[in-house]
C-alpha cells in the first residue's frame, strides 16, 4: 500500500476515531486514554484513540487505540513468565478483559538514557525522584546503568516525581512492595531492551504500573507501548548522538516536540483549565503512521488500516463475548 493511500485512509478514519465510549457495563471510570468498565472481579478496558501529552488529553489519532491495545497484549504474552500481569483475554482489537485488582498509586519509570522530563530537570539542576545525574551529560546520552525514577500516579493533573523514601513515608506504597515493583520493572525493561534490539530499536525509557491481586504483585495498565515508552532507531543513534542531532523517533515524543515548537507559550506548562489549541491534520496523520510503523517493527506483524466504524465493531464483539 502506497504512503499516499495510507494517508488518505487515515484521513478518512478521522470521522470514526474513538473519543469515548458509553456502554452499560458495570461502573465506568475514564482514564486519560482508556475507558474502564469495572465488574466484580474483572475490568473491561477499552483503548480509545485519545492522545495525551503533558498530562492532558490533546486530540484523537486514527487507529491509535487498536494499535496500543494490540501491542500491549503482545508484550503481556511475551513477559507473563517474568512477571504476572492482569490480562485475561482480548475479545476485540481495542478491548482487553483484565483481572480487577488493588491499584498501587505509584508509577515506576525506568530509564536507560537522559532525555524528556529528566533532561529538562537536569538542565535546571533539579533532581528527578531525588536523582541528579553526574555533571557533563549530554541530551540523549546513555546512562552507565538503568535508573528508576518513581512518581505518584495522579487520577487527573500532573504526576509528581518523588524519591522512594518519600513515597513510602506518605503511605503510597509499602517498602517491601516497592522493592518488588522495582525489581520487576528492571526485569521487564531488560527483556524489552533485548527484544527491541533484535528488531533494530532502542527501548529508551518506559513506565510500569502495578496492582495487587490476592496479595500477588501483578503488572497492570499497559506495557512497552508507544504511549508509555520511548523508542529510537538503533542503527542511526550513535552517529546522530555524536553529531548532536535528535535520534530517529518511533514514539509520540515527536508530538511533544511539535506542541512545544508550535505553541511555546502553552507547552510544556499547560494548566488544567487552559483550552487545547488547534492540532493539524498533518501531525495527526504522521503520528498514526508512526504508531503503525512501531507496531510492525516491534511485533513483526503487518497492520492493514481500513476505514470502519470501530465503535460498532467493539459493541458487537462485547455482545459476542457476553459482556453486553
Amino acid at each position: 500500500m502506497s504512503s499516499k493511500n495510507i494517508d488518505q485512509i487515515i484521513k478518512d478514519q478521522f470521522k470514526n476515531t474513538i473519543k469515548e465510549t458509553n456502554f452499560s457495563i458495570g461502573k465506568k471510570y475514564q482514564g486519560k486514554v482508556r475507558d474502564n468498565y469495572i465488574l466484580d472481579d474483572k475490568r473491561i478496558i477499552i483503548a480509545t484513540d485519545r492522545l495525551s501529552a503533558f498530562d492532558r488529553v490533546i486530540t484523537e489519532i486514527p487507529f491509535k487505540g487498536e494499535l496500543l491495545n494490540r501491542i500491549s497484549s503482545f508484550w503481556f504474552e511475551q513477559t507473563k513468565d517474568i512477571v504476572s500481569n492482569h490480562l485475561i483475554e482480548v475479545p476485540d482489537p481495542n478491548v482487553s478483559i483484565v483481572h480487577q485488582c488493588e491499584t498501587i498509586p505509584v508509577e515506576m519509570i525506568v530509564r536507560a538514557y537522559i532525555t524528556g522530563s529528566m533532561w529538562r530537570n537536569y538542565q535546571k539542576g533539579k533532581p528527578t525522584s531525588g536523582i541528579l545525574p553526574p555533571e557533563g551529560m549530554k541530551k540523549n546520552q546513555k546512562f552507565d546503568e538503568i535508573i528508576v525514577t518513581p512518581s505518584t500516579k495522579a487520577e487527573s493533573g500532573h504526576d509528581i516525581y518523588l524519591p522512594k523514601e518519600d513515597l513510602i513515608e506518605k503511605g503510597l506504597v509499602e517498602e517491601e512492595t516497592y522493592e518488588q515493583m522495582e525489581k520487576a520493572a528492571i526485569k521487564l525493561f531488560k527483556f524489552g531492551q533485548k527484544h527491541c534490539k533484535k528488531n533494530g530499536l532502542i527501548l529508551v525509557d518506559t513506565k510500569y504500573e502495578f496492582g495487587l491481586k490476592d496479595g500477588e504483585l501483578i503488572v497492570i495498565d499497559e506495557i512497552h507501548t508507544q504511549d508509555s515508552s520511548r523508542f529510537w532507531i538503533l542503527d542511526s543513534y550513535e552517529d546522530r548522538f555524536t553529531q548532536g542531532e535528535t535520534p530517529e523517533i518511533l514514539d509520540k515524543e515527536i508530538f511533544r516536540g511539535w506542541l512545544m515548537e508550535t505553541y511555546p507559550d502553552i507547552f510544556p506548562g499547560i494548566k488544567p483549565e487552559q483550552a487545547i489549541p488547534p492540532i493539524t491534520d498533518e501531525i495527526k496523520i504522521e503520528l498514526a503512521k508512526r504508531y503503525m510503523r512501531s507496531f510492525e517493527r516491534i511485533t513483526g506483524l503487518k497492520f492493514k488500516p481500513k476505514v470502519s466504524n470501530a465503535k460498532e465493531r467493539i459493541k458487537k464483539n462485547l455482545q459476542k463475548s457476553n459482556y453486553l
